[in-house]
């Protein structure tokens, strides 16, 4: 097998023009939206791809949408963490010369679909733990949250959520893009109406219209390309199971895993990273994935958050453009965590910059934490 540490890099990244509530735009116009600006930020065309990545309504229709006849096509879907996954596919294929550029794209009219009719009767979920009253994301993630408090104690796992929701908001206030702005204290956190228990609103991600996309190409080629490259260094992937009922650990996740394939790859460890974007569906997402991660050691995530700062100015910089509990969030967050991550290692995110961006590690969630997939970028 070619190398593959350091043979691609990304080197366009970019949103759909408008996010947040955009009741006049469809998925597929944020897909397109997003793949013009981020060809457009890499100096590239649609002309240049020859591969194309996306997560939902498939490369098939996609590809037809941007006029685009790809020699390559993967149309892997595990959930949010689908557009982490893609770029070791994408890398994997560029180091065996298989392809030349590839597009990956997300878009989803999250907010605006809400309330039409949909759902498979014939999934496993629908059929299995629907009747049971788990119906949808909260339901399932509240199922693995009360399991967390019951194992590790309640009030230091509640401090920690509340934690980690008051610092992400922090990140989102200087975001401009962010969906949600206004201050949270601990006292707006604890009011916030309940979702379902063990979660209020604030442990919950906001729901969105947005799009985003990035462009990979060989480091040879990158270097001849406008943007600094950002290379891709490791990465891993996996998943453990599909509904929630049947996850091997509701406390433990396949993350446990990838991280290991990523950094032994990339061959850094935790401590060369300036910069952690973690999916954040809920936050108990993020203190479970902060575990498994390898960043503490389990049971000890309540510990490990009280002991940093995780907003702007500490010493744990994460989620820095307000995450899917602030920023957005349209149903399949992993895109946004990449284009966050490439936007800080190439210096270009304005107030919300990181005094030293070099190294950045991306994990994406999919499914009822049932996906995993973990990369890890830097620059030159």
């Amino acid at each position: 097998m070619a190398e593959l540490k350091n043979a691609a890099a990304i080197v366009g990244a970019a949103l759909s023009d408008e996010m947040g509530k955009v009741p006049h735009k469809s998925s597929m116009q944020h897909h397109a939206e997003a793949a013009h600006n981020a060809l457009k930020d890499a100096g590239l065309t649609k002309d240049d791809v020859d591969a194309v990545f996306t997560a939902g309504p498939g490369t098939l229709q996609l590809a037809e949408y941007l006029g685009i006849h790809p020699r390559f096509t993967d149309s892997t879907s595990v959930g949010g963490s689908s557009f982490v996954i893609h770029i070791g596919h994408a890398v994997s294929a560029i180091a065996n010369g298989l392809i030349d550029v590839a597009l990956v794209t997300h878009g989803q009219a999250g907010q605006s679909s809400r309330g039409r009719a949909g759902g498979d009767p014939t999934a496993m979920g629908t059929q299995y733990e629907s009747p049971y009253g788990f119906i949808g994301a909260p339901q399932n993630y509240a199922l693995a949250g009360n399991r967390y408090m019951h194992e590790f104690g309640q009030e230091r796992t509640r401090d920690a959520w509340a934690e980690i929701a008051m610092s992400t908001r922090k990140w989102a206030q200087l975001n401009p893009r962010a969906y949600q702005r206004g201050d949270m204290t601990r006292e707006d956190y604890d009011a916030s109406r309940w979702i379902t228990y063990p979660f209020h609103l604030f442990d919950c991600c906001v729901v969105t219209d947005a799009g985003g996309a990035f462009v990979i190409t060989s480091l040879d080629r990158a270097r001849d390309l406008p943007k600094k490259p950002v290379k891709v260094l490791g990465f891993g992937e996996g998943h453990d199971h599909g509904i929630i009922s049947q996850m091997p650990s509701v406390t433990s996740l396949i993350a446990r895993e990838t991280h290991k394939q990523a950094f032994d790859m990339a061959g850094i460890t935790h401590d060369d990273l300036d910069l952690r974007m973690i999916y954040d569906s809920f936050t108990y997402t993020v203190l479970l994935t902060l575990e498994d991660l390898g960043f503490c050691g389990k049971g000890e995530g309540p510990d490990f958050i009280k002991s940093k700062t995780l907003g702007p100015g500490g010493d744990f910089a994460m989620n820095t453009s307000g995450g899917g509990l602030s920023y957005t969030h349209s149903g399949m967050y992993g895109m946004f965590l990449v284009v966050e991550a490439v936007t800080q290692l190439r210096g270009e995110a304005g107030d919300r910059q990181l005094d030293v961006c070099n190294t950045a590690l991306v994990h994406g969630t999919g499914g009822s934490l049932s996906s995993g997939g973990t990369t890890l970028l830097g620059i030159d």
